[in-house]
C-alpha cells in the first residue's frame, strides 16, 4: 500500500528520490559487483599464463646420462610477465623431491594436486608467501620420460599479486568515474525532465494566484499534459459549484432584504395605526395577522430554496415514488381543496425517478398550491403522472411526464418568459414557488413549462408540466 504524501512533502523531491535513488544504489552495486568479475577476470587471465610458464619449464625437463637436466634461459619466464612490476618466481624439485634449479626460498609445494576445471590436469593453483610477500603460485607434476618409473618432476611457478592488485584497482576507479559521470548525467536529464513536467502545475498555481479573489471562472492554462485534464476538468466542476452557491448566497440575501423588509414594514404601520387608534382593533389584528401570514410564507420559501440549494450541492440521489408522494402531497394540502370546494383528481402510476424525496414533494407541493391558489371555487384541478409508451421509448431511456393543472385563467404570452424568476410577477403568482421548481427541476436534470390548457379553442386553465426520465423499477 502506498504511503501518502506528508503535508510538506514535494512532489518534486518526491519524483528525484524514487527516480535517481534507485539507480544510484543499481550502479553502486553494480560497480562492485563488476570489479568483483574483473578480479575474477585478472586471476584467471594471470593464472593461465602461470599454467603456461610451468608447462613451458617441464617442455625444457630432459635425462642426460639417467640424471633429469633443465636448461632454463630467462626469456622463457620474461614472454611472460605483465610488465615489470611483477616478478615471476620458479622452482624445480627433481624425480626423488631434492632440489634441482630455481629460488629455494620459494616455499617447496606438498599438498595434493587435484583437477581444476579452468586448468589442465595435474596443475594447482595455490596461494603463498614468498620473503612475506603474498604470492600466486601454479604446480605441475611434469612426467619425465625414462628407463626409470620413479614418477615425474615438481615444477612451481610463482607471481606477485601486486601487479594483478594494481590492474584490478585501475579498473574499478574507471569503472568508478564512469558510473558517477552517468549518474551526473542522469540526475541531470531528471532534474530538467522533471522541472519541465511540473511546469503546467506552476502554471496553473501562478494562474490561481493571480486571480482576483470573486473570480470563480473555468481555468484554462495555454499548455496542460493529459494527465493534468482530469485535475483541471474537476477543478472547474468545482468552481462551478462554488459559483452556483455563490450566486444563490447573493440572490438569497438580496432577496431576503428586499422581500421581508416590506411585510415587516407594513406591520409595522398596522402596528402604529393601531396604537393611534385609526382603526378598531379587530380590523388592525386582521390586517396585522395577514402581513404575518405572508412574510411567515416568504421565509418559508426563502427556507426551502435555501434548502434546495444545500440538497442540490450535496449531489445525493435515491429513488423516489412519484405516486406516493403526490398522495402525500395532496393529503397535505387536501385543507386548502375543501376550503375552495374543488374537484380534485389524482391519476398516477407506480412510477420511480432519481432524485431526493423532500426536492420531489417540494416540487409537486409548489405546483399543487400555485394550482389551488389560481383555481376559481367549485372548479376543477388533478396531478396525473405516466410513463412514455413502450415504442416511443424504445431506442431511448423511458421519460416520465408530471403534469399538474388546474381551470384557473391561464396566463399571457408575456407573463410565460418570466415566471420562473424570483419575484418577476405580482404577489398572486407566489413569489419564490416557481423558482424552487425550476431548481429543483434543474437538479433532476428535468425540463419544466407552463403552458394555457385549450379546450375548444379557449384558455381552460394552466398547466405545470414537468419531463424527467424514469429510473428502474418504473
Amino acid at each position: 500500500m502506498m504511503r501518502p504524501f506528508s503535508r510538506r512533502r514535494s512532489v518534486r523531491s518526491y519524483l528525484l528520490a524514487w527516480i535517481i535513488l534507485p539507480i544510484a544504489l543499481f550502479i553502486v552495486i553494480d560497480s562492485f559487483s563488476l570489479y568483483r568479475n574483473t578480479l575474477e577476470s585478472v586471476n584467471t587471465a594471470y593464472d593461465r599464463m602461470l599454467i603456461a610458464s610451468v608447462h613451458s619449464i617441464g617442455d625444457l625437463l630432459r635425462i642426460e646420462n639417467g640424471e633429469l637436466k633443465v636448461s632454463l634461459p630467462y626469456a622463457a619466464l620474461e614472454i611472460y610477465e605483465a610488465d615489470y612490476s611483477s616478478q615471476m618466481i620458479y622452482r624445480i624439485n627433481g624425480l626423488n623431491g631434492e632440489f634441482l634449479a630455481g629460488d629455494r626460498d620459494l616455499p617447496k609445494f606438498t599438498g595434493k594436486l587435484s583437477k581444476h576445471k579452468a586448468y589442465p590436469a595435474l596443475a594447482h593453483i595455490y596461494e603463498d608467501t614468498y620473503n612475506g610477500v603474498p604470492v600466486r603460485v601454479a604446480a605441475l607434476l611434469q612426467p619425465v620420460v625414462s628407463n626409470d618409473p620413479r614418477g615425474g618432476a615438481l615444477i612451481q611457478v610463482a607471481e606477485t599479486l601486486e601487479n594483478r592488485s594494481d590492474l584490478a584497482r585501475k579498473i574499478f576507479w574507471e569503472t568508478l568515474i564512469r558510473q558517477a559521470a552517468l549518474l551526473v548525467v542522469i540526475t541531470s536529464v531528471t532534474l530538467y525532465v522533471v522541472s519541465r513536467a511540473l511546469q503546467p502545475i506552476d502554471a496553473l498555481r501562478r494562474q490561481l494566484d493571480e486571480r482576483p479573489a470573486d473570480d470563480l471562472s473555468p481555468v484554462s492554462p495555454p499548455f496542460s499534459p493529459r494527465e493534468l485534464q482530469p485535475f483541471i476538468k474537476a477543478l472547474n466542476q468545482l468552481m462551478e459549484r462554488l459559483q452556483r452557491l455563490l450566486d444563490h448566497q447573493q440572490r438569497f440575501v438580496a432577496n431576503a432584504s428586499h422581500q421581508l423588509r416590506t411585510p415587516l414594514a407594513v406591520l409595522k404601520t398596522q402596528l402604529q395605526s393601531g396604537l393611534r387608534g385609526d382603526a378598531p382593533a379587530p380590523v388592525i389584528l386582521a390586517e396585522m395577522a395577514g402581513t404575518v401570514d405572508r412574510a411567515t410564507n416568504l421565509a418559508n420559501q426563502l427556507l426551502s430554496l435555501a434548502k434546495v440549494e444545500q440538497l442540490r450541492g450535496s449531489g445525493v440521489q435515491s429513488l423516489c415514488d412519484l405516486s406516493m408522494l403526490a398522495r402525500e402531497t395532496a393529503v397535505d394540502l387536501s385543507p386548502l381543496i375543501a376550503e375552495k370546494n374543488l374537484d380534485f383528481e389524482l391519476d398516477v402510476q407506480k412510477i420511480y425517478v432519481l432524485g431526493h424525496p423532500w426536492m420531489v414533494g417540494e416540487l409537486i407541493s409548489n405546483l399543487l398550491h400555485n394550482a389551488i391558489r389560481h383555481t376559481p371555487y367549485g372548479s376543477r384541478l388533478g396531478i396525473y403522472a405516466r410513463t412514455e409508451d413502450a415504442g416511443e421509448a424504445a431506442q431511448n431511456q423511458a421519460k416520465v411526464t408530471l403534469c399538474v393543472w388546474d381551470s384557473g385563467p391561464g396566463i399571457s404570452e408575456d407573463m410565460a418568459g418570466h415566471l420562473f424568476r424570483a419575484f418577476s410577477s405580482n404577489e398572486s403568482s407566489g413569489g419564490l414557488g416557481l423558482t424552487i421548481c425550476r431548481e429543483i427541476a434543474d437538479s433532476m436534470q428535468a425540463e419544466i413549462n407552463l403552458d394555457n390548457r385549450i379546450v375548444d379553442g379557449k384558455i381552460a386553465g394552466l398547466q405545470a408540466t414537468v419531463v424527467c426520465a424514469a429510473a428502474a423499477g418504473s
